[in-house]
């Protein structure tokens, strides 16, 4: 029987007065890649920053690894790391000392072999005393990738990986993340308004509107659902039709 990693149920985040989450359920099983999907408002952002214990619920539960993520945030993130093409590392460093600063927060035992391996994993060995602002989009995405495997997670968040990459070097990102997760087994949650990532990457998506999830299943199954031929045209149809309550039903 498969193993349940994330467990989130009837999450409800307010911010002052405003329904950022108005009720969400689901669950991610051990080796999942789950695609996280939605315009923006859709609510993806704060079930993450949920899911990272970054932000407090105003109501519902979420357990990760079997525990309650309010009672043992540091011990489930310990098992767990973050990715996201928005949040930069410190700039003026290079590569390696970005990279041996991180390891030593995460506790890593013998940090230069791990670090020399990630970047031979990720193809950037060249990079390793490459001042990181001066990288480029898709050498910085790879140097993220890195710093978020440094501690061998069970689950990793990742928040937009491909943003802003150009087609070939996203498509070396949607491979590499494909072969971590074979290899590793880890699961993944997954953000993207890049349907094509989601389409190749993702073994399961939810598809969240105004704070709920109104679509889920693969990605074929959730474009059979809206009668339509590709996820992104199931994105702008969520995103044009105004308030989606179920799928098959025509915008009002």
């Amino acid at each position: 029987m498969s193993e349940t990693i994330v467990e989130v149920n009837h999450l409800r985040k307010e911010f002052n007065g405003t329904v950022a989450v108005a009720d969400l359920s689901f669950t991610v099983q051990r080796g999942e890649i789950v695609g996280l999907l939605g315009a923006n408002g859709a609510g993806k952002t704060t079930a993450i920053q949920t899911l990272l214990g970054l932000i407090k619920l105003t109501g519902g539960t979420v357990r990760v690894f079997g525990m309650d993520l309010e009672r043992h945030r540091v011990d489930i993130l310990q098992r767990a790391n973050f990715c996201s093409a928005y949040t930069g590392l410190p700039s003026n460093l290079k590569v390696w000392e970005n990279l041996y600063i991180f390891a030593r927060i995460y506790g890593v035992a013998d940090h230069k072999r791990k670090t020399d391996d990630l970047l031979a994993l990720l193809e950037i060995s060249h990079l390793r005393k490459a001042i990181t602002g001066h990288l480029s989009s898709g050498e910085s995405t790879r140097v993220n990738i890195c710093k978020a495997l440094l501690n061998d997670p069970e689950l990793l968040l990742l928040d937009e990986p491909t943003a802003s990459l150009d087609p070939d070097i996203a498509d070396k990102v949607r491979k590499l993340l494909r072969r971590i997760q074979r290899e590793r087994n880890i699961t993944m949650i997954y953000t993207s308004h890049n349907m094509r990532d989601v389409q190749e990457v993702c073994d399961r998506v939810l598809f969240m509107h105004k704070g709920r999830i109104i679509a889920q299943g693969t990605p074929q199954q959730v474009m059979d659902q809206f009668n339509q031929t590709s996820l992104e045209d199931v994105f702008i149809s969520v995103a044009r039709g105004g308030d989606v309550l179920t799928p098959n039903t025509e915008e009002r």
